[in-house]
């Protein structure tokens, strides 16, 4: 079953979702709602869904990084972005560890906010402990596109979006991304937009 994604100004995108307990992972109504959340990203398409972008606020997020998605980028900017395939997996209850330090500025889209994109600076890894779709412990080291997809799903989880940390300058409408913006390495999209790190 596909869901509705609901969209910026909607209450549970801005509240802490709740967390999860082992008992209830493992039950029909949390496997249910990881399916469904699959097969949404999947409709969208997304890299990467959480809960209370369908309306729910528990702290479960789907992600996955096809490779088909990147069939289209340059080899520059894979390699300028450290963007690589990932499998699907389901995180739920993550504690995020972001290391202090540099931050990387690409430019981040969301589901919740469809039609826009901003430059978001992130740290370039992470560590991430939660629980996966049957309730056991992983620790995930993640750096690149990755960590990023990582840090924007766990901001969701908090009720957070890209927008709390964009550079507001770089705010635009994907129509517009995509016709001036999207093959421009990062270096001369900053001079153009005159934002600072």
């Amino acid at each position: 079953m596909r869901l509705k994604i609901v969209q910026a100004g909607e209450p549970v995108l801005r509240q802490r979702a709740k967390v999860v307990t082992a008992s209830e992972i493992r039950g029909r109504e949390i496997q249910d709602l990881i399916e469904w959340m699959r097969e949404t990203m999947y409709d969208a398409p997304g890299v990467g869904l959480a809960a209370p972008q369908v309306g729910v606020s528990l702290q479960i997020a789907v992600i996955e990084d096809k490779p088909e998605y990147t069939k289209d980028a340059s080899s520059q900017t894979l390699k300028e972005r450290e963007r690589k395939p990932v499998p699907f997996h389901v995180i739920i209850n993550p504690q995020i560890t972001i290391p202090e330090g540099s931050r990387v500025d690409f430019f981040e889209g969301c589901l919740s906010l469809n039609g826009f994109t901003a430059v978001v600076p992130r740290a370039p890894k992470v560590k991430v402990q939660c629980l996966d779709h049957k309730g056991a412990a992983r620790v995930i080291e993640a750096s690149g596109w990755y960590a990023r997809i990582l840090q924007h799903e766990i901001d969701h989880l908090q009720g957070a979006l890209y927008i709390d940390r964009m550079y507001p300058r770089t705010f635009m409408a994907m129509e517009n991304f995509n016709r001036h913006w999207k093959e421009k390495p990062m270096t001369e999209v900053r001079g153009l937009l005159g934002f600072e790190r």
